[in-house]
């Protein structure tokens, strides 16, 4: 196939199936703003009439959504099994959510037909002729999801077949054959796609993966090889079980692979970004080793990787990741060599001698015997090339610290952390303390007092993310422990390390290089 190829998103109602998602109507609204900017061809905004919230999403979209490249699709099912079509209250539903273009769901595997609706498969076909033709008599575009297309295919041809030609024949736009319970694999995929096409030449045929097999964008990609002019999915692979294909690995491969166009540059440099806010919206953590989109899908660890990429830059990315909005970032541990603490050094913007290269990466390569993760922390980085250059944070000196635990029986809140800093900044000591839900959370609310009265925009600096890890669990409650935080000033993050015996200390040692670390950040700024 040499033509364009429809992106059909399904993320606000299969995607929403996935385990531990829950979307509200806002966020339905908030989404689809960003599959629009993002510019794929359909957003398929949910089941109205079955479900509620996707009622008053429609309600709502009719009057608030201002969509400038997408359409939007309401999505049902066919008529009910021996129920007229103009007497079906679903159909109606579909109707009265107002979009042009509704997709419905039809059986298409016998075994369905016969042991799920109870019926024969002469009703099957009816109630999907019917339900085209009276969507079509309402002058509405219809597109026709073959639900378990391919099992139903391999049991009985004739009738997967006779399902699709019904719905062509009644005005189906577009017929799409779907990957339900998600078992094939791609060369199933090519090969019965392209029999369709034989058979059925009038067809304008789509894909609809899951992932179950792990083969979701595989199989999309075949099938449109195949013949498929429309491509469904959904942003960061979501929906049920194993998910759907993922769009975010399905549309640039579609373009960068298969030189396909499916969505142009400029829109495709919004991917990366796009792709983390829905994942923010959903409130699900994106996996940073996802393809094209994740953080670390363009990172690189290795010595002899990152001497290479500091040469040319193609030599280990398979793209240049600003295509996709993302960038290259070297990632410094023990693996590293010398021109990755210089890429590295440079990427923060620092303009570090590179004689001092081989001693910062022996120290590098000591910390991490201890128990450091330099690459997962690199505002301890930045701190450690500073230092290696001779300077010094003069922000404020400590004197000492400490916290302690109290329980109060009877008190709603019957155990409570306190601590206390003493501080020398501004040229004045200075004690604060403060209690804390945690002990980790007193010693910071109690240096962030100390130092609010010198550096009030020590306000914007907030703490994002805290994680333990024991690293010898075997010496019990006396292992090493490693903690590893996150900080945010709003528009840059950065994570900072600390490696002891005693947990306060690790976490004292991130805390305090987490707010140099965002007080250099602030003064930069």
């Amino acid at each position: 196939m040499a033509g364009p190829v429809e992106i059909y998103d399904t993320t606000l109602r299969d995607g929403a199936q996935l385990e531990g998602l829950s979307l509200t109507v806002e966020d339905k609204m908030k989404i689809a703003l960003l599959l629009d900017e993002l510019g794929v061809d359909y957003i398929e905004g949910g089941w109205p009439g079955a479900l509620p919230k996707d009622t008053e999403f429609f309600a709502r979209a009719a009057k608030e959504l201002d969509l400038e490249t997408s359409v939007l699709v309401a999505f049902g099912s066919t008529c009910r099994p021996n129920t007229a079509a103009d007497q079906d209250h679903q159909l109606e539903a579909l109707l009265d959510a107002g979009t042009n273009v509704i997709c419905i769901v039809a059986k298409s595997w016998d075994y369905h037909v016969t042991e799920a609706l109870l019926v024969d498969l002469d009703e099957g076909v009816r109630m999907v002729k019917e339900s085209v033709a009276f969507l079509k008599r309402a002058d509405k575009r219809v597109f026709v999801d073959a639900e378990h297309f391919f099992d139903g295919y391999l049991a009985n041809r004739e009738f997967a077949l006779a399902v699709l030609q019904a719905a062509i024949d009644a005005g189906a736009e577009r017929v799409i054959l779907c990957d339900t319970n998600g078992g094939m694999i791609p060369d199933d995929i090519h090969r019965i796609v392209s029999e369709v096409a034989l058979a059925i030449p009038e067809a304008h045929l789509g894909i609809h993966a899951h992932n179950d097999s792990g083969c979701a964008v595989a199989n999309t990609l075949a099938a449109v090889d195949a013949g498929a002019i429309q491509a469904q999915g959904c942003v960061n692979g979501y929906g049920e079980r194993t998910g759907n294909a993922d769009l975010c690995s399905v549309i640039p491969d579609l373009v960068f692979k298969k030189d396909l166009p499916a969505l142009s540059q400029s829109r495709l440099e919004k991917l990366t970004p796009i792709s983390h806010h829905i994942a923010e919206i959903a409130n699900l953590s994106l996996d940073p080793h996802k393809p094209y989109v994740g953080a670390s899908a363009f990172a690189h660890k290795a010595g002899l990787h990152t001497s290479a990429i500091a040469r040319r830059p193609d030599a280990y990315e398979h793209i240049n990741p600003d295509r996709v909005g993302n960038t290259t970032r070297m990632v410094v541990s023990e693996m590293a060599g010398k021109s990755t603490i210089i890429a590295k050094a440079k990427e923060q913007g620092i303009d570090f001698d590179e004689s001092l290269a081989a001693t910062l990466l022996v120290e590098v390569k000591d910390m991490e015997n201890r128990g450091y993760q330099i690459e997962a922390a690199d505002g301890t980085f930045e701190l450690m090339v500073r230092r290696a250059m001779g300077w010094r944070q003069d922000f404020f000196e400590v004197e000492s610290f400490r916290v302690f635990i109290e329980r109060r029986p009877g008190d709603d809140l019957d155990v409570v952390s306190e601590a206390t800093i003493k501080v020398h900044v501004g040229g004045e000591r200075v004690v604060a303390t403060r209690e804390g839900n945690g002990p980790v959370n007193a010693i910071d609310q109690a240096l962030r007092a100390a130092l609010a009265p010198t550096y009030p925009e020590i306000d914007h600096i907030h703490l994002t993310d805290y994680r333990v890890r024991v690293l010898d669990p075997g010496a019990g409650t006396g292992a090493v422990t490693r903690v590893l935080l996150e900080q945010s000033n709003g528009i840059d993050a950065w994570g900072t390390i600390g490696v002891h015996e005693n947990i306060i200390e690790a976490s004292w040692e991130a805390v305090v290089d987490g707010l140099v670390v965002g007080l250099l950040r602030e003064r930069q700024e």
